[in-house]
């Protein structure tokens, strides 16, 4: 990656489709139910992009993608992408894609040893949580197996947190259940994990106060801005980007739920410091990701 001719880097990209058939049963309501959520035809059949359409998109745009699938197996009966073709092409892709995976937490020693596996033979960089579709807490000591492998790998974590448009407006929200992804839960794993980068992924509503208090506490806790319009950030959010965590946001659009296109747009219309905006769309990246 010749990251002088990167404009921009998306922290927040997904490898959506199962990577070994067809669609599982119920899958297709489940991606129907997002792309109403997010107001997007992105899930219909047809309609989401696989890796390689993903990597063609960034490098046409010249912006690089951290790009992951969801381990959400055991909650949703949806089998996962596999974290190892989703780095494999990745590195097909190096010049633009940067090779996240994701394991629930739930497989223990084992998703440890996969964790290890996929930093030291397959170049993963870190791994993607969803608290709520995983149907975990955060700061549950059962996780910590797996995120000691992590953190001694010497990988970064990104979690989910707020709400989510997975299941949204579907019978009991498709037994997704909300209260996992309160960031104050992560407060315990990054005062437990000093070492390791953990990333707030979204504006944390209705916790945007205590994404922002964590991150601001501790060192090792960074927010990335996708999934939702900058148009809609809260002022507090936009507060604390332009000042005391301008070195700790990040560019991040939810691909292909919301496109860089329609991110950038909206975020160039928004009251951000003219000296921060480089840091939110590349620099603090690519300090995090040691590029």
């Amino acid at each position: 990656m010749n990251i002088d001719d990167i404009i921009a880097i998306d922290f927040h990209t997904h490898a959506e489709e199962p990577c070994c058939g067809h669609r599982d049963d119920g899958y297709d309501e489940f991606q129907a139910g997002m792309a109403k959520y997010f107001k997007n035809p992105a899930g219909a059949k047809g309609m989401l992009p696989t890796v390689r359409e993903t990597a063609t998109y960034y490098r046409e745009r010249k912006i690089a993608c951290v790009i992951f699938p969801v381990d959400a197996e055991r909650e949703t009966g949806f089998r996962r992408y596999s974290n190892e073709e989703v780095a494999e092409i990745a590195a097909e892709n190096s010049d633009i894609m940067i090779p996240f995976a994701s394991i629930d937490p739930a497989k223990g020693k084992t998703g440890a040893r996969e964790a290890r596996r996929l930093v030291r033979e397959f170049g993963v960089k870190g791994f993607k949580f969803h608290p709520t579709m995983q149907g975990f807490y955060p700061n549950d000591r059962s996780a910590y197996v797996l995120y000691e492998a992590i953190a001694e790998e010497g990988a970064i974590s990104l979690f989910h947190t707020g709400q989510t448009g997975v299941g949204a407006g579907m019978p009991g929200g498709m037994g997704m259940r909300l209260k996992y992804s309160n960031p104050m839960y992560l407060d315990d794993v990054a005062a437990d994990f000093p070492t390791m980068p953990i990333i707030l992924a979204h504006p944390s509503f209705p916790w945007q106060e205590e994404a922002l208090s964590v991150a601001t506490h501790k060192p090792n806790v960074y927010i990335d801005m996708s999934g939702w319009s900058p148009k809609y950030f809260p002022q507090i959010l936009i507060q604390y980007a332009n000042t005391i965590l301008k070195k700790k946001m990040l560019f991040g659009s939810d691909w292909p739920a919301i496109t860089p296109d329609r991110w950038l747009a909206d975020f160039e219309k928004i009251d951000i410091r003219d000296e921060v905006r480089p840091l939110i769309l590349k620099e603090n990246a690519r300090a995090l990701l040691k590029l």
